[in-house]
């Protein structure tokens, strides 16, 4: 039975996961290949001359079974994998390098796109057209088309082993992670804990037979561990456990295959007549050049490194009158500045939670959602799931009309990787006059439900799910005409502007209670809570922004210049990290072959784009606060002109159009309390 490869006879055309089977995904992959080959030699054979739809319009909506299977598959590599899922990622992954490279590098389809393209300025296309062939021939150019035969088969090679090389960098981190678990079994060791976490490390303990208490690298244990834990020693064993990954000499060691990824990149830019990575990336973001990023985030520090060293300088004095610590490290950040801040606001996640019930926040979501947007989110039962703990919704407008199906994953598991991130299962995009509606999911990995408590979160999770929505909403709301340009595909440092402008609601009293009321009485968060966290939530700002800045060094260190010299990774890193450091140095950790963003995830030459769009978020959200939280108007313009749009024009053009101007750092500094 073809499952991957028919059309779906499910409601809304969803997913039947539970009729696939792990040995489905090779062959329909294969198929789902030789079925997109067979559409793009119907494009090239074409006896007529090249016109945008027969050739450009017809190349975006090729592929469409192949896109389906395969993002079903890479989507359950991350959220539900296992052993044989991982080894046919494996066999897979170079399958469609190879694929994509059999397209860009097709000489003949390339002549009529560049027929088509030289004709531009004559063929009267909408905005979205005009983009949709400014992308497909980039596409082509920026990968290899004009290039020489045999530097073309040299680019292929490069791109079989890149695809390899991070799917293995990935696996070794998840490896890593799984791999270390500290088994406590003297109570004593627990103090400091919040019930939660400790019931939470007994339930692990539990269902592997064992007495005691177990805690691991996934964050809902690792975080409040480090935060809580009155023990300095067990805090560093778990701070340098996680530190280590991928940085231990065995055989998930990523030393060797970082420097082999940051090189493959530098030699394919190079072969496509780029300076650098950075350069390549670049020039399809809003920041243009690597000296843009460079000056942006360095301009950042300028401003934020004095508070940062204040903040320092105030969190190790604290240290030191409490518990005569001598030097502040690592393992003590978390712990330390918990405590502060319980001293300063007399605020802590433990007092939080009991308001943040996980049930009750994503349905607060979803209100503001209605309140914004006209959406409602009905659960529904009778759609296929990947695994029992998903929850699927209906997501219509105020018409009644489908606008989405939306998946909810929330817990950590064994086959599911560490964070938080929102996919989709089918893009939106209208052909043949249909509007067909997006398939969107976020995934997070928040605190289990106990025996006697259900899931409460921090409110560093309240963000975090608000901000994985903000995505999903820009994926939900989408309407394009055509896939590649559809939801999420926008230039990467614009990608975290609606999910990151999200987060702005959970600081609002009025948003707050919508859906902060305590779980077991139902009382609505009290409001000098609420003061609080809005006066909190600058705390520390200046050390966070530094931390944010030194990735995005770290990144751009790696691919704006020649990592040919690099030979030591960690000593390469200390020095990046020199100008941003206030902690002394562990020996044992190494960040670089744990940064997943960027040697496995897109952020590669990106990672300055969180900072990039807060610039965009803080601006825009002044822009609701100027008008009221919920104004109806300001939201209409916000989803007409961004989170429907996509990437279908210039992010600069659609900001301006919605909000009248181009964004002002001030905001953020200002929001940050930097100013």
């Amino acid at each position: 039975m073809k499952v991957l490869t028919s059309k779906f006879t499910t409601k809304y055309n969803t997913a039947p996961f539970s009729q696939i089977k792990n040995e489905d995904y090779f062959p329909a992959i294969q198929e789902g290949i030789a079925l997109a080959k067979g559409e793009i030699d119907a494009i090239v054979t074409n006896p007529e001359a090249p016109t945008f739809e027969n050739t450009i319009e017809a190349m975006d909506y090729s592929g469409a079974i192949l896109d389906r299977a395969s993002s079903i598959f890479f989507n359950l590599n991350s959220a539900e994998t296992n052993d044989e899922m991982q080894k046919i990622a494996q066999e897979i992954s170079p399958l469609l390098s190879e694929f994509g490279n059999d397209i860009t590098l097709n000489a003949d389809l390339f002549a009529r796109i560049k027929t088509v393209y030289e004709q531009k300025d004559r063929l009267n296309l909408n905005p979205e057209q005009t983009t949709l062939l400014d992308k497909k021939y980039k596409s082509f150019s920026r990968n290899g088309a004009n290039l020489p035969e045999e530097k073309k088969n040299q680019l292929r090679e490069i791109d079989k082993e890149l695809s390899k090389l991070s799917l293995q960098f990935g696996e070794n981190v998840l490896a890593e992670t799984n791999a270390f678990e500290m088994h406590l079994t003297d109570y004593n060791h627990l103090a400091g804990l919040p019930e939660g976490a400790i019931e939470a490390a007994r339930s692990l303990a539990k269902a592997q037979g064992k007495e005691g208490w177990i805690f691991t690298l996934d964050f809902p244990s690792y975080i409040p561990f480090v935060t809580y834990a009155d023990n300095r020693e067990l805090r560093k064993k778990m701070a340098i456990a996680a530190g280590k990954k991928a940085f231990q000499g065995n055989e998930f060691d990523n030393k060797e295959i970082t420097l082999k990824i940051a090189r493959l990149r530098h030699e394919r830019a190079n072969l496509l007549g780029y300076k650098t990575h950075s350069h390549f990336v670049l020039e399809e973001r809003m920041a243009q050049s690597p000296e843009k990023v460079k000056s942006f985030l360095n301009d950042l520090l300028a401003k934020a490194k004095p508070a940062a060293q204040r903040e320092f300088d105030e969190l190790a004095a604290f240290a030191k009158k409490l518990d005569g610590i001598e030097q502040l490290e690592k393992w003590d950040g978390a712990y330390y500045s918990e405590k502060l801040k319980q001293e300063l606001f007399n605020l802590d996640d433990e007092k939080l939670k009991p308001y943040f019930q996980l049930e009750k926040v994503l349905e607060g979501a979803f209100t503001i959602a209605g309140k914004l947007f006209g959406l409602t989110f009905t659960e529904i039962f009778d759609i296929d799931k990947y695994h029992e703990e998903v929850m699927t919704y209906e997501v219509k407008d105020e018409f009644g009309e489908l606008v989405a199906v939306f998946y909810a994953d929330f817990f950590p598991r064994k086959g599911k990787r560490n964070g938080a991130w929102m996919t989709s299962f089918k893009s939106q995009y209208i052909k043949d006059g249909v509007n067909e509606r997006p398939h969107i999911s976020n995934v997070c990995n928040f605190t289990k439900p106990t025996e006697t408590k259900p899931s409460l979160l921090t409110f560093n999770e309240v963000t975090t799910l608000f901000h994985e929505f903000g995505h999903g909403l820009h994926g939900m709301l989408a309407n394009t005409t055509y896939p590649s340009l559809s939801g999420t595909s926008v230039y990467w440092d614009f990608v975290e502007l609606p999910s990151q402008v999200m987060e702005n609601w959970c600081y609002e009293p009025e948003a707050l209670a919508l859906f902060a009321t305590h779980y077991q009485t139902g009382e609505i968060i009290p409001q000098e809570y609420v003061e609080k966290i809005k006066e909190s939530a600058s705390f520390q700002e200046g050390m966070a922004t530094l931390r944010q800045i030194s990735f995005g060094l770290l990144d751009m260190a790696f691919h704006s210049n020649n990592p040919t010299d690099i030979t030591d990774i960690k000593a390469f890193e200390k020095t990046v990290f020199e100008d941003t450091t206030l902690y002394p140095d562990v020996a044992e950790n190494c960040m670089s072959v744990a940064f997943s963003h960027i040697f496995q995830g897109g952020y590669s030459s990106g990672y300055y784009s969180y900072k990039w769009a807060e610039v965009l978020d803080a601006d825009a959200f002044a822009y609701f606060q100027e008008k009221g939280i919920f104004d109806k108007e300001v939201a209409k313009k916000f989803k007409d002109n961004i989170l429907s749009k996509g990437g279908t024009e210039l992010p600069m053009e659609l900001y301006k159009r919605f909000r009248g101007q181009e964004p002002s750092p001030d905001a953020l500094l200002k929001r940050a309390g930097l100013l």
